[in-house]
């Protein structure tokens, strides 16, 4: 590989949002030009807290909102492979090679994974679940990804994916690049509720895709500080979160630091600022959403991309597990047992 590979991606339950956007898809828009670039859509991944009928049967429309909106972001479509994951078996067989090679204790360790069973109301945790990382692994070192955008979430299981490619490496050779994380510049961001982060089955987002009233109406009744009950009474911006996404979508600095510092004072409404938010926030959305209507204007494109990208995906991902089985000795293994067959077939039609 002449170019240095980066692989990413989303579970395709619903539109991206602002979340997303500060924790992981403002870094592929960065990264992508650079980089070798496969975007997984991770249906399998979906299913761990995911897997009815219902949500199976949506996956493909959510695959074509989520390449959308990345596309929308500002990612080049001529600079990017997006796949869709299901459709590569081959993932599922390199699976299942490398979970041998990490422990339940290690995974157990994986902060994240408790949370996910929890937000999906699992009282106990599922075992795709709890190999989540593991799947994740095989996602990254199919392609013998180099380099992984992630959010604050994922950090920990790319560190097992690191782990997993020393492993392999010292038990059978070299074959996979050892992953590099690239942290977000925000590594996440909270919701609209201002007591969680931004999440979909928290019903706390704006996503990339919301129209000019829907970011109003968010913005309106988004938390603020609750101490305050009249304008002139000087508020917190500390941990307030309508000043973090002015921290991070509003380029204004001037403005906001004025804000700010009228707010600390009680000398400005939450009305005000509140506003000004929505506008920063609209300002941010306007290229998106026209970028988003010239991808949807072009009939057949997205679905292309994905037909596309899995076809090529597949093709590095059978590579790859060619020379993982040839690695390991497993090619050997079976091509003794059938050279012994053949034989032994040769010699009893020698006898008759």
């Amino acid at each position: 590989m002449s170019v240095a590979r980066m692989l990413t991606g989303d579970r395709p339950t619903g539109r991206l949002h602002l979340g997303h956007y500060v924790g992981s898809i403002a870094n592929r828009v960065r990264l992508h030009q650079r980089y070798e670039s496969f975007f997984i859509i991770a249906d399998l991944h979906m299913l761990t807290t995911r897997n009815t009928r219902e949500d199976i049967a949506a996956v493909s429309r959510n695959a074509r909102e989520m390449v959308t909106d990345i596309l929308a972001a500002g990612v080049d479509p001529a600079r990017a492979t997006f796949y869709l994951q299901s459709a590569i078996p081959e993932v599922g067989d390199l699976n299942t090679l490398l979970q041998n090679l990490v422990t339940v204790p290690r995974l157990e360790r994986v902060p994240s994974l408790k949370d996910m069973a929890r937000a999906a109301g699992k009282e106990e945790m599922p075992y795709g679940l709890l190999g989540y990382p593991v799947l994740q692994a095989a996602d990254i070192l199919c392609v013998k990804g180099q380099v992984v955008p992630v959010g604050k979430d994922n950090a920990a299981h790319v560190e097992v994916t690191r782990e997993i490619a020393r492993r392999f490496n010292h038990l059978y050779g070299e074959v996979f690049p050892v992953p590099e994380t690239i942290a977000a510049e925000t590594p996440s961001l909270v919701g609209t509720d201002g007591r969680r982060k931004m999440s979909k089955s928290l019903g706390n987002t704006i996503s990339l895709s919301a129209d000019a009233a829907t970011v109003r109406r968010a913005v309106m009744g988004m938390y603020t500080d609750p101490n305050r009950v009249r304008a002139d009474v000087p508020g917190t911006v500390e941990g307030n979160p309508v000043f973090a996404y002015h921290d991070v979508f509003n380029p204004d600095r001037a403005q906001v630091a004025d804000l700010k510092e009228r707010y600390r004072a009680g000398r400005v409404g939450d009305v005000e600022v509140k506003e000004q938010l929505v506008v920063a926030l609209n300002r941010f959305l306007d290229p998106i959403r026209e970028r988003r209507a010239r991808i949807e204007a072009d009939t057949g494109l997205v679905d292309q991309l994905i037909v596309d990208g899995t076809e090529r995906t597949r093709a590095e991902v059978r590579r790859t597990l060619v020379e993982v089985r040839r690695a390991m000795g497993l090619t050997g293994a079976y091509q003794q047992v059938r050279r012994r067959a053949e034989r032994a077939r040769r010699a009893a039609g020698t006898r008759t």
